[in-house]
């Protein structure tokens, strides 16, 4: 397993996989962050700098979804709930009620809602879009702050013009539409 971190307007994030799949993709100080301590060095990996070249193009307003390899992982609800995250468009937002309901298991919200706090994949398995019944943010494990950051990030790209499509746009450009925020601290090994 390797580990590689990068930086983001909203901080520090680590991914985590080696050549096949992707483990994890997490912010710095993000609850269940996992023990990376035994990764080795993840430079050298192509798959974990395609992730990184991917955020960094979500995070210019270039990139509505992502496309890389998972590692199959979770508990059957966890799997179905992890799946459904992707089907929620970017600029919107639903209730865990109505998460749960799409994976067929609607009395089973705290379920549900357990399981998108255990997303290993932030960004890519957008579990920020997620909130409360009354329209309130609710849990994020890379925090509430990156939460609001996160969904109103998406919500001004929802209403831009159509994004290049990212297999045929290779221009890189500098987005000022996310408001940078102080990172945290990196775990006392990080790669």
């Amino acid at each position: 397993m390797r580990a590689l971190w990068f930086e983001t307007p909203l901080g520090s994030m680590v991914a985590i996989g080696d050549a096949q799949a992707l483990s994890g993709l997490h912010f710095a100080g993000a609850r269940h962050l996992p023990d990376i301590a035994a990764c080795e060095e993840g430079r050298d990996c192509l798959l974990l700098r395609r992730v990184a070249l991917q955020v960094a193009d979500y995070f210019e307003g270039r990139r509505t979804v992502f496309d890389l390899p998972l590692a199959a992982r979770g508990t059957a609800l966890q799997q179905a709930v992890w799946r459904e995250l992707a089907e929620i468009p970017m600029g919107s937002t639903i209730s865990y009620a109505e998460l749960a309901a799409r994976v067929g298991r609607p009395r089973a919200i705290r379920a549900v809602a357990q399981a998108v706090g255990r997303n290993p994949w932030t960004l890519i398995r957008p579990c920020h879009r997620v909130i409360g019944s009354n329209g309130s943010l609710t849990g994020f494990a890379g925090g509430l702050e990156r939460k609001s950051a996160l969904l109103a990030h998406e919500a001004r790209r929802a209403r831009a013009p159509a994004l290049a499509s990212p297999a045929t746009d290779t221009r890189r450009t500098k987005s000022a539409e996310v408001t940078p925020m102080r990172s945290a601290s990196r775990p006392a090994r990080s790669l």
